[in-house]
């Protein structure tokens, strides 16, 4: 008896899992590139570092992941996350002269409030 619920459970994690996933030809940023492309710029994001050539080097590989207004808005709504999670820590200036400082045009600031439908 257990072991059929548990079979039954396991089922409906997988169908929900495929109904859930992406379709193919999507968004290929996940956020879980898009977070550990930016760990290096914590600190500077946090006001409590430098900037280091490493978080322009992932806010780099971030922009030319997202090619498509799909990757582009998914990367918006990743950061729209981050920025919305940080709370009372980010230094929000920081935050938005990132792209600029490494060199990376970004039609978009980084706020908590930002409709990332609108990102093209």
């Amino acid at each position: 008896m257990a072991s059929s619920t548990i079979f039954k459970l396991l089922c409906i994690g997988l169908m929900g899992s495929v109904l859930l996933a992406p379709p193919q030809g999507e968004a290929a940023v996940s956020c879980s590139s898009v977070y550990s492309s930016l760990y290096p710029c914590l600190g500077y994001v946090m006001g409590s570092a430098p900037l280091q050539q490493g978080c322009c080097n992932g806010v780099k590989s971030i922009y030319d992941a997202a090619r498509t207004p799909s990757d582009r808005q998914s990367v918006c709504s990743c950061l729209k996350s981050l920025a919305s999670s940080g709370g009372g820590n980010i230094n929000f200036n920081n935050a938005q002269s990132l792209p600029k400082q490494c060199g990376v045009n970004l039609p978009y600031q980084i706020t908590p409030t930002i409709d990332c439908s609108k990102v093209y």
